[in-house]
């Protein structure tokens, strides 16, 4: 009798956890880039505000039409690789039993038992087998583009409301400083969580993404600043 030994693994977060991240990751590095730019070339609070608004729509869309295209390109090819092996299968199911066996022969199964292996697996499901083992396909890692989609949308749209609630709320003369220092802190606690989440040292995380994000912020600024002098 078999004793069902629980554990929690993170991989089954690795689409949803890539696409929050990377969304409010994008919505608050490019939406503050986007304001202290167009603050830095002495714009007035309206427009810098509109270009904020502007920004978190229209980089949204883009994240949401970015991910589902290119996560579609992954499912396609997935899909593509899995009628290929349906087809193989039904034409030529011994040899791809040796070869499923040849994997597990590889992995330093001994041959007999690996060939048994095979045949009980091909048995029971031959392509969810043949999918896993030889295309490295599974529920757990396969392509989700809506969800992708989504969850890039969703995240960057709260990641870019962040700068711009900050500048709401502060006066036109500290708006650079304080557009900068709130996104930096922002990015961090992001950073974190998404290492959090999936595991990882937390401070590194957090670290990296900091780093990223202030050094396109301070670009977009330089630029703005050259811009608004020479305008």
């Amino acid at each position: 009798m078999f004793v069902q030994h629980r554990e929690r693994h993170r991989t089954d977060r690795i689409g949803w956890l890539r696409a929050a991240v990377l969304g409010a990751n994008d919505g608050i590095v490019s939406t503050a880039s986007l304001v202290v730019g167009v603050a830095a070339a002495h714009s007035p609070a309206s427009d810098i505000l509109i270009a904020g608004v502007a920004g978190l729509v229209a980089g949204a869309m883009s994240m949401a039409a970015g991910e589902y295209v290119s996560v579609s390109s992954q499912a396609d090819t997935e899909s593509a690789d899995l009628d290929r092996e349906r087809k193989e299968l039904a034409t030529d199911g011994e040899a791809e039993h040796y070869e499923l066996a040849a994997i597990y022969a590889s992995r330093g199964v001994e041959p007999s038992l690996a060939r048994q292996v095979a045949e009980q697996l091909m048995a029971h499901d031959a392509l969810a087998t043949h999918a896993r083992d030889e295309l490295g396909i599974s529920d757990m890692t396969t392509a989700r583009p809506v969800q992708a989609a989504m969850a890039s949308a969703a995240t960057f749209a709260i990641g870019a409301a962040l700068p711009l609630v900050t500048v709401l709320a502060t006066p036109p003369t500290a708006l650079i400083p304080a557009v900068i220092a709130t996104s930096i802190l922002f990015l961090a606690l992001l950073g974190g969580f998404g290492a959090h989440a999936g595991g990882a040292p937390v401070i590194k995380a957090a670290l990296r993404v900091t780093f990223w994000g202030a050094l396109a912020m301070g670009l977009t600024a330089g630029v703005g600043a050259l811009f608004g002098a020479a305008i």
